[in-house]
Formats: C-alpha cells, sequence, structure tokens
C-alpha cells in the first residue's frame, strides 16, 4: 500500500508537509486575478514558435508569416484544449482515491491537487471558448485505455505525470515569452506555478507506486508496464499534431501535413526535447 511506503519513508513526508504548505501559502483566486479582454491580437505569435509543430520544417518554410500566425493561434487552442481534457481525466481518477485505503497519507495533498486542478481546467477552458470559439476534441487512440490490474495505479499516476511535464514544458517557455501576449503568458506562468509542485509530488509518488509493484511483477510484466509508458508517451505527443488546427488554420489537406510533419527529420529531436526531464526521470526510476 503507497500510504504504508510513504509512512517509512521520511523524505517523502517532509517533502509532501512542504508542497501542502506551499499550496496554501501559493492560494490564488483565478477567477478574480485574470483579466480577459475582449480579444488578442491575429497577427501575432500565440504560441512560441519553437514550439509549433511546424517549426524547423519544409512545411514552415512554404506558409507565409501570416499562415504561421493563425497555426500557432489554433496550435494554442489546441494545446490548451488537450489540458482540459487531461485535467478532467486525472480529475476523476484522483478523486476515485482520495481517503481510500492504500491512500490515506497522501489525501491531505489530493485536496490541494484536486482543487488547483479544477481551477486550471476552468481558465484553460475559458480561454478556448473566448478565443477560439471551441474546446477541440480529446483525440482518440488505444494507448488512452488503462489496463485495470494491479498495477492501474501505477499508470495512472505515470500517465498524470508524463501529461504534467509535456504541459510544463509548454509552460514555462510561454511565460517567458516576450513575443507573447500577456494573457498567454499569464496563463502559462500561474500554471507552471503549480504544475512544479504537483511534478514533485508525482515523482514522488511514482517512485513508491513502481517500488511496491516491482515486489510482485515479472520481468515480462514490467517490460509490458515500460511498453505501455512509452506508448503512452508517444501518444500524448502526437496529440499536438491536431489535423483540425491546420484545416481551421485555412491549410490545403490537412491530413497529408499532419502524416508529413510526424515523418519530418525534426519531429524525433522535437520529442526529445519535451520529454527530455521526463524520460531522465523514468530512466532513473527503473520504469523504462
Amino acid at each position: 500500500m503507497v500510504s504504508k511506503l510513504i509512512d517509512q519513508d521520511d523524505r517523502f513526508l517532509g517533502i509532501l508537509d512542504r508542497l501542502t504548505t506551499k499550496a496554501i501559502d501559493d492560494y490564488y483566486n483565478p477567477y478574480k486575478l485574470f483579466e480577459w479582454p475582449d480579444s488578442l491580437p491575429e497577427n501575432m505569435w500565440w504560441m512560441s514558435p519553437e514550439l509549433t509543430t511546424t517549426h524547423g520544417t519544409e512545411a514552415a518554410a512554404r506558409l507565409t508569416e501570416k499562415q504561421l500566425h493563425a497555426l500557432s493561434r489554433y496550435e494554442s487552442i489546441n494545446f490548451y484544449s488537450l489540458n482540459v481534457h487531461g485535467i478532467r481525466e486525472l480529475l476523476i481518477e484522483v478523486t476515485k482515491r482520495i481517503h481510500t485505503t492504500g491512500f490515506e497519507t497522501p489525501s491531505e495533498f489530493f485536496h490541494h491537487f484536486i482543487g488547483e486542478e479544477n481551477e486550471h481546467m476552468w481558465f484553460f477552458a475559458e480561454f478556448c471558448l473566448r478565443y477560439g470559439k471551441k474546446i477541440y476534441r480529446q483525440p482518440s487512440g488505444a494507448a488512452v485505455e488503462i489496463p485495470r490490474s494491479d498495477v492501474e495505479s501505477l499508470l495512472v499516476f505515470a500517465r498524470i505525470l508524463i501529461f504534467e511535464e509535456l504541459v510544463d514544458h509548454f509552460n514555462s517557455k510561454m511565460a517567458l515569452d516576450g513575443r507573447l501576449h500577456e494573457t498567454i503568458r499569464g496563463i502559462n506562468r500561474i500554471h507552471h506555478q503549480d504544475e512544479s509542485r504537483h511534478i514533485a509530488f508525482g515523482r514522488e509518488l511514482v517512485s513508491a507506486l513502481f517500488e511496491d509493484v516491482k515486489r510482485t511483477s515479472s520481468e515480462e510484466e514490467l517490460k509490458d508496464i515500460a511498453a505501455y509508458i512509452r506508448r503512452y508517451m508517444s501518444y500524448s505527443f502526437e496529440s499536438l499534431y491536431n489535423p483540425q488546427v491546420y484545416r481551421d488554420a485555412g491549410v490545403e489537406n490537412p491530413l497529408e501535413l499532419r502524416r508529413e510533419l510526424l515523418d519530418s527529420p525534426t519531429r524525433p529531436e522535437f520529442e526529445k526535447s519535451v520529454f527530455r526531464k521526463t524520460t531522465k526521470f523514468l530512466e532513473k526510476a527503473g520504469l523504462i
């Protein structure tokens, strides 16, 4: 049981106490924090160009600056839409475990986690609906399914961690990018502030859960866990490449563009940079 492992780990208990205290000290009211302008300029970057799916590709060289700005606008709406869907999933999974057997010790932090993530989902959805007039649908894929088994909680929290680390890679860069509107920088800045705590907690929890799983798992089962995690990382990254985004930006043959971008020689390095810290952690922990 994870609580038993945490209770025997003074380091984890100390981290949990510090993160809970910081969540209380850093509390803010998002409904009063943000000022939402009626509109945002269209002839500007809505996402750091280095983070867009066309950056450095042959496709980008064929597009005008106006088209690239339009792509960044819809890619930003897709990115925040992915946040809405990802947060909904993690809220469901964490709520299912709060104050249940085995999760007694982290439950106090779960309350802060749930509250903060609910507020994150609100301001990301607010951005999408105000400035994009839509929330893009959640991408489908086999990798999204979580096997129901004795390793379910490990896979759930590994997924949450992967999702949060992917998002934070974008947040941390866009929060500091002077080319972006202050509204865009602001939501990325405040999300990065909270996610740094969630990631610190998630890494500790995933490590503890994996230590518990290793005690009763065969080598073949551990290989299956690693394969699942790698599939989910690929699924998460590829969800950034949404053909509906390319269609809304006025690009011809959006499905062909998606395939071209996924096959681009720049794609592996982009994916590697997004998951650099995540991969380093997962390898060190022995999950992959």
